[in-house]
């Protein structure tokens, strides 16, 4: 199901961005849903960027690039609506983080704002404010179907019945999986680290209150959060939207008033209170994470390597030395086995029948919870071996080292119940999602305004309800 979410709405961010440099005396409104049109430059720009897309996964579609552009956008916008409508909560900290990443990564890419500027022909606050608006829209999208197939569950003998329908000769194929250990250890000096990081927050907070200087000049100059573009200036947004340690320092502050340091599961804080109105939470605030000493940073390295050698010699089993040594709470009681608990924490889904030790290639890297680190670390070992100590950094992006252990690595096989029963259960829910999913939208395209230019009527569209 995570594909159906993201496949629908991942290519549109920079769609709207990058048409502005088309210079069109007149944008056609090639369809309506609801209360959203969608223009041909959409179209346009989204059926180029899936071609692309087609071509970097390496295949070929016989469907109209456009057509399947403009069903993409007439889903989009017809979730977008009922979100609207359902009343559905996003995170809108999250979706101005994601705009501000992107505008910082188009900085980059451009060379400066002025040049950012000259390419697109808009102001840094237009480009800004049209990424808002597409990432928004995007986002309460994804949040309507998610709570749409959220209703979906499957039970055992669901997933069994699911299996036992596949033809045994279109059985899916699951990719090499690795299982594997490791231990980790923090920086030295990480309490001095954040001592430090808090000393420094205190020393701005004290330049802030005797009116030295602003804050959002110290947010713009030191903060590591992407809302230091804004001068730390955050979305309005009520105090369930914070982590907890935020969202309480945010509720005892009056407007024009600067927090104490508080610290959370990102680092160190400063918060100030623009104002608030209703449940809504207007703030700006400054980051720092700890830093640390090259010293700091090596001296875990040599320690797990000393560790290493100790375990390669049979000097010390590296079950043993996970339980003594291993920073990570995680694993250091089981022997080091890598799981999914760390994620399943920070996204609150923590259930022990969804826990994973096994874990394909595209589990490592940007969205699958595991360190392209680790990756790269073990597949260069053997069964059984150990790596020598490497640095990496954490889910959180704290910085730590680590030493692993190839514990075995599972061929290329057709899936069984035996051994991928949780894909085969995830492969059943998501097959089930899908189809309540069609069913939901069948009703809701015949229920809610949808009009389609004539030209485009005869279009390709897997969904016949569209046109009407």
């Amino acid at each position: 199901m995570k594909r159906i979410l993201i496949a629908m709405l991942a290519c549109a961010t920079l769609g709207a961005v990058q048409a502005q440099k088309r210079f069109v005396m007149l944008d056609k409104v090639v369809a309506v849903v609801g209360n959203s049109s969608i223009s041909y430059s959409e179209v346009e720009q989204l059926a180029d960027q899936l071609v692309q897309q087609r071509r970097a996964e390496g295949y070929t579609s016989d469907r109209d690039p456009k057509n399947e552009a403009l069903e993409n956008l007439l889903m989009q916008q017809l979730l977008y609506n009922q979100a609207l409508i359902d009343s559905v909560k996003i995170n809108t900290g999250d979706v101005l983080q994601r705009v501000e990443t992107q505008v910082q990564s188009m900085i980059d890419e451009a060379g400066s704002i002025t040049e950012l500027e000259r390419r697109n022909h808009m102001a840094i606050y237009h480009l800004r404010e049209l990424l808002r608006r597409r990432i928004e829209e995007q986002s309460y999208a994804a949040a309507m179907q998610q709570t749409i197939v959220s209703k979906v569950s499957v039970v055992p003998g669901e997933v069994e019945r699911y299996y036992k329908n596949i033809d045994k000769d279109s059985l899916p194929i699951i990719a090499e999986q690795y299982v594997y250990a490791h231990i980790t250890k923090f920086p030295d000096g990480m309490d001095a680290a954040k001592r430090r990081a808090r000393e420094r927050l205190i020393d701005m907070r004290e330049r802030i209150v005797t009116g030295k200087t602003k804050f959002s000049t110290l947010a713009r100059m030191y903060s590591v959060d992407p809302s230091a573009i804004r001068g730390g200036e955050l979305e309005p947004m009520q105090a369930a939207g914070f982590v907890k340690p935020f969202a309480d320092a945010l509720e005892e502050l009056k407007p024009g008033q600067v927090s104490e340091v508080v610290e959370t599961e990102f680092g160190f804080h400063l918060i100030q209170l623009i104002d608030k109105k209703g449940q809504l939470y207007h703030c700006r605030h400054i980051l720092l994470r700890p830093t640390y000493t090259i010293e700091e940073i090596t001296a875990p390295l040599h320690k797990l390597d000393s560790i290493a050698l100790l375990i390669k010699a049979d000097s010390l089993t590296f079950e043993r030395a996970a339980a003594e040594f291993s920073d990570d709470k995680y694993s250091k009681q089981n022997g080091g086995i890598v799981s999914n608990h760390d994620l399943l924490e920070r996204y609150s889904a923590f259930d022990a029948k969804l826990t994973a030790t096994k874990f394909l290639k595209e589990d490592f890297g940007a969205g699958g919870g595991k360190s392209i680190d680790d990756y790269n670390a073990i597949r260069r070992l053997k069964v059984g071996e150990v790596s020598p100590a490497f640095r990496t950094n954490d889910l959180m992006g704290n910085d730590l080292c680590k030493i692993v252990k190839l514990v075995e690595v599972i061929p290329a096989h057709a899936a069984s119940l035996d051994e991928d029963y949780l894909r085969l259960e995830q492969m059943a829910l998501s097959d089930k999602q899908r189809k309540y999913f069609r069913e939901w939208l069948d009703k809701r395209i015949d229920a809610m305004y949808v009009y389609i230019a004539p030209e485009f009527r005869d279009g390709e569209f897997s969904d016949k309800h569209w046109v009407k």
